[in-house]
């Protein structure tokens, strides 16, 4: 039930109404007319923008258009009133009735309030994470991971059909590092002094990776050449990191639908195969690209390269695919692996990046675009950074890693569940301060508490009742006496509930599941609202010596934390139902 959508029907149905009768032009576009919650909540429940984007269109002063739809819509029966504001804004304001049958709708719904179909069973693939399988996953990735996922799980809240996709950068120089660095550990196994010298990775993770290579191989990879151990090792090496990694995911709750390996497109004419379709579009050449910006003649060298007409597609320059030996570039692969996403039928794709890959965002979506000839859309992410605090310093990096604060050690230190919350505390492309500290301080300042002590509140609420002998299962509160639901305090809050559905919806289509976490907060402080209220007006107290008016707050109390525990399952944090 998405009350926004009702009004709005309503509003198009009266347009198309005035249109019939002469009062307005037909075939006026009204694609651009919304039905929205008002700036000022004073103005009304909801106000809609008609006059204003239909006034030019329809030659007429919006300030007509208003006064005439606003004489319409006051006889809709749940309409209380319809008033013209300034030059033709239209504020709305809704029977008491409406909104004491949305808590029933609510309770009625549960878990499925708020979902939508808009995404009407479309594929969309997200890819995130997709760190090097060369250690443990860090502070950067969690955010990553926790925006893919709750993305994820928001999408098909709203009707996406979703996979959720790892790419596992398996094809690069720096798995052969880890190969030379399980090495060493393999030889410290043995009983020899590791060689960990400049480049290699100095983590104590590969410590245990050394003894299993030693539980293998025993002492018959010592002393060989590398040309002999080098591929066991990598392939060995980069098995365990990838389980390090599933087993970081698991800590964090996030799962994976697919693993895709780079790696894995060498060698089996995927890569050329991709290059081949865009030459046969007429968009591979030969050819020598301009010197970068900042370059002089003296310190370039022109040469020439297989590229990538992609600025045909909306990029600032072609991008080269072959270097000059022969080699693929490592924007190649990547042309194959989305490519691979294309033909594998999804309607949209989207990468979760960090912000290191800003210059890759335009190249990438050039190949989608013609690759699937401008039918999938790549939306890509930019994760920013994420900067760690503890008793007022940075915090420092983490010895079993070696350079870098790992995923273990930030949920260890305050658990899935606030790591997850905190991380959708600011749009992904905004830098986030993670204090150890404050994410677990009870206060208002802390997002994560607010809203799990609302939820904590309502919880305590119904087992009050029930030790009272006051029934309240869902079934009896939405059978309640709810037009017992009628001061102002409680009538705004439950159109406070009555945004969420428009919220789904605005973040699904934006790709922002940040704004899930805002709005939660949001919903908290209305809820903690009314129960301090209910200090100084004891008939705001959501348990009174009446059971009928008890059930009646009650209901609006539950279906509060229906809408809480629907908003923290896509965020992934598991509700909390009493506060210790």
């Amino acid at each position: 039930m998405n009350l926004f959508t009702e009004l709005r029907n309503l509003v198009v149905a009266e347009l198309g109404a005035m249109a019939a009768s002469g009062a307005l032009p037909e075939g006026l576009d009204l694609g651009a007319v919304t039905v929205e919650p008002p700036r000022d909540a004073a103005h009304g429940d909801m106000a809609t923008n008609a006059a204003m984007v239909l006034a030019k269109p329809a030659g007429m002063k919006p300030r007509d258009i208003a006064d005439a739809l606003a004489a319409r819509l006051a006889t809709d029966p749940r309409i209380a009133a319809a008033e013209v504001a300034g030059p033709g804004f239209l504020n709305l304001r809704l029977q008491p009735g409406v909104w004491q049958g949305l808590v029933k709708a609510i309770l009625d719904s549960g878990a499925n309030y708020g979902r939508s179909d808009l995404g009407a069973g479309q594929k969309v693939n997200v890819e995130f994470v997709s760190a090097n399988p060369t250690g443990p996953m860090h502070v950067g990735h969690v955010r990553g991971a926790v925006v893919g996922d709750a993305l994820s799980n928001l999408l098909a809240f709203a009707g996406w059909n979703v996979t959720r996709e790892y790419y596992i950068n398996d094809g690069g120089a720096q798995v052969n590092v880890l190969a030379r660095s399980a090495y060493e550990r393999y030889r410290e196994a043995n009983g020899l002094e590791p060689e960990i010298r400049e480049g290699l990775y100095p983590g104590d993770y590969l410590i245990p990776v050394g003894e299993a290579l030693k539980a293998k191989y025993g002492t018959s990879l010592l002393d060989q050449p590398e040309s002999v151990w080098l591929d066991d090792v990598r392939e060995f090496a980069t098995e365990q990191m990838m389980q390090m990694i599933r087993e970081d995911l698991a800590a964090l709750g996030v799962r994976m639908d697919v693993y895709s390996s780079e790696k894995a497109l060498y060698g089996t004419g995927e890569i050329e195969a991709a290059i081949e379709t865009l030459r046969g579009m007429g968009l591979i050449y030969e050819g020598v690209l301009e010197p970068p910006k900042g370059k002089t003649p003296e310190d370039w060298e022109p040469r020439e390269q297989t590229l990538f007409r992609s600025t045909a597609h909306g990029d600032d320059v072609d991008r080269p695919v072959m270097k000059s030996d022969g080699s693929w570039t490592y924007f190649a692969p990547d042309i194959a692996y989305h490519y691979n996403k294309v033909r594998r039928g999804f309607d949209q794709l989207i990468d979760i990046f960090g912000a290191d890959h800003g210059g890759y965002v335009k190249r990438m979506k050039a190949a989608v675009s013609a690759l699937s000839e401008g039918r999938v859309p790549l939306d890509i992410k930019l994760i920013q950074l994420v900067k760690l605090y503890k008793n007022g310093e940075p915090f420092k990096m983490s010895k079993r890693a070696g350079t870098f604060v790992t995923l273990r050690d930030v949920v260890e230190e305050v658990g899935a569940d606030v790591t997850r919350f905190v991380m959708l505390t600011r749009k992904n492309d905004m830098a986030l301060d993670f204090d150890f500290d404050k994410v677990l301080e009870q206060s208002k300042d802390n997002p994560v508490f607010y809203v799990q002590y609302a939820n904590a509140r309502i919880n305590s609420v119904l087992r009050k009742a029930r030790e009272a002998g006051v029934a309240v299962d869902d079934a009896t509160l939405a059978g309640a006496q709810l037009d017992l639901l009628s001061h102002p305090a409680e009538l705004a809050l439950v159109g406070k509930l009555a945004e969420w559905p428009r919220l789904v919806e605005i973040a699904a289509r934006g790709n922002e599941p940040h704004r899930v976490a805002f709005y939660l907060y949001e919903l908290a402080s209305d809820l903690h609202g009314l129960w301090n209220r209910g200090n100084d007006e004891p008939s705001l107290r959501f348990l009174q010596e009446d059971v009928t008016i008890s059930q009646a707050k009650i209901a609006l109390a539950r279906s509060v934390g229906v809408v809480i525990s629907a908003g923290l399952a896509i965020l992934g944090v598991t509700p909390v139902e009493e506060m210790r």
